[in-house]
C-alpha cells in the first residue's frame, strides 16, 4: 500500500492523511495524523498518543485552575472538593478509554484507506490509460487552475501538481459509485486546488447536479406544442424544477451545517427527492418524441445525483460506525460522574424532553389526540367556525409562524382542492373523524390532467400532520389515474386517516413519511410513489376495478439503487370490498405490488394477507423490466395468502428474509424517525410487534 501504483491511484496512509487535514472540513474518520517523511512507525504512533494524552491532561488541569481562579473571590475551595481516590481511579479509567479511542481511530483510518485504495485499484484497472495522464475532465480541471509547466512541482508547476493530487482523490472516491466516469469527469471539471478533503469532493458532487438539472428542465421548458397534455407536462416541469432546486439547496446547506455528513439519511432523502422530481417531469409527457427527448436530457442529472448519493451513503456509514465505537467506549463515563447529562434526556416539569419545541410540546402533552389540541383556527362548513373552507383558513395563516400551526376541521364534506404549500411548514390539521371531516374532489387523467395534478389534497410543506381526516377522489375507475392525496412533505405524519379512491389513490411522492392506523382504498397501484414511507397498522382495502383489470396494492418508484426510499408495510391488513368477491361477478386477480421503476423496493412484514391475494404475490410492470434490480421481501406475515411457496421467482424477490434483514426496515432504522415522530405524540412501534 505504501508504494504508489501506475497512474498514482493509491497513496500511503500518511500521504492520504495529509490530503484530508484536520480542520479543513474533512470527514472525521479520515482526519488521520500526517507526517512529512511518509508513514509513521508504530513507535511514532505511540509517542503521538502519549503526547496527546499529556496535552489533554495539561489542558484539563488548566481549565480546572481557571475555573477555581474565577470563583476564588466568592468562596474558598473546601477540603472535600479535592479529588478522592475513587475520583482518581475514574480519571485514569477515562484516560485509558481515550487511549483506546485514539488507537481504534488510527486503525479505522488505515482500514478505510485500504478499502478506498482497493476501490482505486479496481478503477485504475479499468481506466489505466486515463490514470496515466488524467481523465478528460480532470485534465480540463488542471488547465483551469494549474498554469503551464511539466509534472514537476518546481518552476511554477505547484498548482498543476495540486490539481493532479485532487484528480487522483476524486477518481479514488468516484470508484465507489455506479457511474464512475461521469463522477470523475463532472467533479474534476468543477474542482480546483482548494478541494482537499472528501467533504469538499462530496459537496462538489452535489453542486454539479444543479447545472445538469438546470439544463434539462430548460430543455423541457422550450418544448412547443399545441397538445394540451404536453403543455400540462411542461407546466409540471417548471414547478418540479423549483422543488428540485430547493432540495439541492437543502442538501448543500446540510453538508455545510453542524452535523454535515453525519446526517447522511437526511441528505439522501433530499437527493432522492431530486430524482423523484426529474422522473415526475418525464412522466407528464405522453409517449413519443417529446418524452424521449426530455428523458434523454435528464441523463446527466440522474447520474450526477446517483454519484452524490453513493458518496454520501459511504461517508455517513463510516461515520456512524465510528460514532458507535466511541459511544461504547465512553458508555461508562457518565456512570462515574465524569460527564454532563445528555440534554436530549433532560425532562422538564411536564415530563417532556426539554429540546422539544414549544409548538410541538402542546401536541405532545395531549398525547397527540384531537381532544387535547388547541386550534389556531376552526373551519366549519356550517358557519360555526372562523372560516367555512380550508383554503380560507390557509390563506389567513401568518406568513411567519413559530411552532406548529393547528387547524381544526369540523365535520363536513369539503369539496375543494387544497395545497399545503412549501412555505406552510409544521401544519397540523385534525378533523372529527376520517369519515366525518372529508376533503373531496374528482380531478383525473381522463379529463386531460397529468397524474401529478389530479390530487384532491396536496401536502408539500415539511412537517405536515393530519389526524382524523378523510381525503377522497370520486372520479371512479373509468377515469383512470385520480389521486386523492399527494404527499411531498418531509417528516409528515398521517394518523387515523382515510384515503379513498380507485387508481392511484395515495401518491406518496417523495421524502420521509409515516402512516399509522390509516385506511387506504383503491384498485390499481393505489399506493404509489418514491417516498421513504412506513405504513404501520394500516388497512389496504381492494375495490372492484373495471372488467379485464386487476388490483395492485403498491407500485413503489425507486429509480436509483442508491436512493433512501421504499415502502414498508408493517402490521397491516389487506381486505376487500364485498363487490370484489361477489361470486356473481367475474373474478379479479389481486396482487401485493409491482415495480413502477427499476429499483422498486417494498417490504411487507408482520401483516395479515388474505386468500384473495394471488399466490404469485406480485406482477411484472412490463416484461422483464426491473425483475433483477427490484427489492421485494416479506417477513413474519400471517393469513392464507402469506404462504410464499407459490410466489414469483424473480431475482429481486427475496421471499421471507431473516429478522436481521427485516430490522433494516423498522421505523427506527428505515426512517430514523424518533426526533420527528415522538414530538407529535403519534403512537408508533419503532421495532417489531412480535
Amino acid at each position: 500500500m505504501g508504494t504508489p501504483q501506475p497512474g498514482g491511484s493509491v497513496r500511503s496512509a500518511y500521504q492520504l492523511g495529509r490530503l484530508v487535514r484536520v480542520g479543513d472540513g474533512a470527514m472525521g474518520f479520515l482526519n488521520g495524523p500526517s507526517h512529512p517523511d511518509g508513514p509513521m512507525k508504530a513507535e511514532s504512533v505511540r509517542e503521538k498518543e502519549e503526547a496527546v494524552n499529556k496535552e489533554e491532561e495539561k489542558e484539563e488541569w488548566g481549565k480546572k485552575r481557571r475555573a477555581r481562579d474565577r470563583f476564588r473571590p466568592c468562596r474558598r475551595r473546601s477540603a472535600t472538593s479535592a479529588r478522592s481516590p475513587s475520583g482518581v481511579r475514574a480519571e485514569k479509567a477515562r484516560q485509558q478509554r481515550r487511549r483506546i479511542m485514539i488507537a481504534l481511530g488510527t486503525v479505522s483510518i488505515i482500514i478505510i484507506l485500504i478499502v478506498m485504495g482497493a476501490a482505486a485499484i479496481t478503477y485504475s484497472g479499468k481506466k489505466s490509460e486515463e490514470d496515466e495522464g488524467g481523465s478528460k475532465g480532470s485534465s480540463k480541471g488542471k488547465s483551469k487552475g494549474g498554469g503551464g509547466g511539466d509534472d514537476e512541482d518546481g518552476g511554477g508547476g505547484g498548482g498543476k501538481a495540486d490539481l493532479r493530487a485532487v484528480s487522483k482523490s476524486i477518481k479514488m472516491m468516484c470508484a465507489q459509485t455506479d457511474f464512475a466516469d461521469s463522477c470523475a469527469t463532472s467533479i474534476g471539471k468543477a474542482a480546483n486546488a482548494s478541494v482537499s478533503s472528501p467533504k469538499d469532493i462530496i459537496r462538489t458532487a452535489v453542486d454539479v447536479i444543479g447545472g445538469a438539472v438546470d439544463q434539462a428542465f430548460d430543455r423541457a421548458d422550450l418544448i412547443m406544442s399545441n397538445d394540451p397534455r404536453v403543455k400540462a407536462a411542461v407546466a409540471d416541469c417548471k414547478e418540479l424544477f423549483d422543488d428540485a432546486k430547493d432540495d439541492l439547496n437543502c442538501t448543500l446547506k446540510g453538508i455545510d451545517g453542524k452535523d454535515g455528513l453525519k446526517q447522511g439519511f437526511q441528505l439522501r432523502v433530499w437527493l432522492s427527492a431530486v430524482i423523484a422530481n426529474m422522473e415526475t417531469c418525464i412522466d407528464g409527457f405522453p409517449d413519443g418524441e417529446f418524452r424521449d427527448k426530455v428523458k434523454e436530457s435528464f441523463n446527466n442529472g440522474r447520474e450526477f445525483t446517483s454519484n452524490a448519493l453513493a458518496l454520501i451513503e459511504k461517508a455517513s456509514s463510516f461515520l456512524s460506525a465510528l460514532k458507535g465505537s466511541q459511544r461504547r467506549l465512553l458508555a461508562g463515563e457518565e456512570d462515574n460522574g465524569g460527564g454532563a447529562a445528555d440534554p436530549h434526556l433532560a425532562l422538564a416539569e411536564d415530563g417532556i424532553p426539554e429540546w422539544v419545541p414549544d409548538g410541538d410540546r402542546r401536541v405532545l402533552k395531549g398525547g397527540g389526540f384531537k381532544n387535547n389540541l388547541t386550534p389556531n383556527v376552526i373551519v366549519a362548513k356550517d358557519g360555526s367556525g372562523k372560516f367555512k373552507t380550508i383554503n380560507e383558513a390557509l390563506a389567513a395563516m401568518p406568513k411567519t409562524y413559530s411552532g406548529r400551526y393547528v387547524i381544526y376541521v369540523k365535520e363536513g364534506v369539503y369539496a375543494e382542492y387544497v395545497t399545503i404549500t412549501k412555505k406552510m411548514a409544521s401544519v397540523t390539521m385534525y378533523g372529527d373523524g376520517s369519515r366525518k371531516s372529508i376533503v373531496t374532489g374528482s380531478k383525473n387523467f381522463a379529463d386531460g390532467l397529468t397524474t401529478f395534478k389530479t390530487a384532491t389534497f396536496a401536502a408539500q410543506g415539511d412537517g405536515f400532520m393530519a389526524i382524523g381526516m378523510g381525503f377522497q377522489n370520486t372520479a371512479g375507475a373509468a377515469k383512470h389515474q385520480a389521486v386523492a392525496l399527494l404527499v411531498q412533505s418531509d417528516k409528515s405524519v398521517f394518523l387515523n386517516c382515510w384515503m379513498d379512491g380507485f387508481q392511484d389513490t395515495l401518491y406518496a411522492h417523495s421524502k420521509a413519511q409515516f402512516y399509522r392506523n390509516c385506511v387506504i382504498t383503491g384498485t390499481i397501484d393505489f399506493v404509489f410513489g418514491d417516498a421513504a414511507a412506513v405504513f404501520q397498522n394500516c388497512v389496504l382495502t381492494l375495490r372492484r376495478p373495471m372488467d379485464n383489470q386487476q388490483n395492485i396494492a403498491t407500485a413503489q418508484g425507486r429509480a436509483d439503487g442508491r436512493e433512501a426510499t421504499g415502502f414498508v408495510l408493517q402490521k397491516c391488513e389487506f381486505n376487500a370490498e364485498p363487490a370484489l368477491t361477489d361470486a356473481k361477478l367475474p373474478p379479479i386477480r389481486n396482487y401485493l405490488g409491482r415495480p413502477w421503476r427499476e429499483f422498486s423496493r417494498t417490504v411487507i412484514m408482520e401483516s395479515d394477507i388474505p386468500a384473495i391475494i394471488d399466490k404469485a404475490g406480485y406482477m411484472p410492470w412490463n416484461g422483464e423490466f426491473a425483475l433483477k434490480t427490484l427489492y421485494y421481501a416479506e417477513y413474519a406475515n400471517k393469513g392464507p395468502g402469506a404462504d410464499t411457496a407459490g410466489r414469483v421467482a424473480w431475482p429481486g424477490y427475496k421471499k421471507v428474509i431473516s429478522k436481521a434483514d427485516a430490522t433494516k426496515f423498522t421505523v427506527d432504522n428505515f426512517l430514523h424517525a424518533k426526533p420527528w415522530i415522538d414530538p407529535t405524540g403519534t403512537p408508533v412501534k419503532y421495532d417489531f410487534f412480535t
